[in-house]
């Protein structure tokens, strides 16, 4: 069976965004290691994105060169999970494919054949899919900043065992951590 890998940019106290949504805490990891990215995308085949975070993607990846990640990532196959979007262009890359029940296509898709999925931000998405127990694999790039407020990564009142499986320093100052539920 494949897996959902979930990763997400967090400050240290725990927050993937600021009190208005801000992100620009991910430049206290810059530039940012590439090489973590660049092994995950030899065990993933699968995009998945809430339509929020297809929203800012869509914007900078289809036309981005900077970088090794660009082009694997441009190269996967996304699926964006939203009950507003009627299509998700990707630029001259394959469009995403749009789905309303995040929980029953994430579903489906972790039992096709394949390579894992990762899921990029979106935190709703996240959640639903972490309360669904679809998730099998946390990876948080954490950045070395404390911001007291923000969106948390974690729904309230969450009481999930985790079992880490990597911990690795940057030279930034920053850690991917890596998780599966226990």
């Amino acid at each position: 069976m494949r897996r959902l890998v979930f990763q997400e940019y967090v400050t240290l106290d725990g927050y993937a965004a600021g009190v208005g949504d801000e992100l620009d805490f991910f430049e206290t990891i810059a530039p940012q290691p590439d090489d973590d990215n660049l092994d995950l995308f030899e065990r993933v085949d699968t995009l998945v994105l809430g339509a929020r975070t297809y929203r800012l993607f869509v914007d900078h990846w289809p036309t981005a060169t900077n970088g090794a990640v660009a082009p694997k990532l441009n190269a996967l196959r996304k699926v964006v999970a939203s009950t507003t979007l009627d299509s998700a262009p990707w630029g001259d890359w394959e469009a995403a494919e749009v789905v309303t029940d995040a929980v029953a296509a994430v579903g489906a898709l972790k039992q096709q054949a394949g390579k894992d999925i990762v899921l990029w931000g979106s935190i709703t998405l996240f959640h639903s899919l972490l309360a669904a127990g679809l998730v099998d694999e946390i990876q948080l790039r954490v950045c070395p900043v404390l911001l007291g407020a923000g969106k948390p990564v974690f729904p309230a009142r969450t009481a999930l065992g985790l079992r880490l499986i990597e911990a690795k320093p940057w030279a930034t100052g920053g850690v991917l951590l890596r998780y599966e539920p226990s």
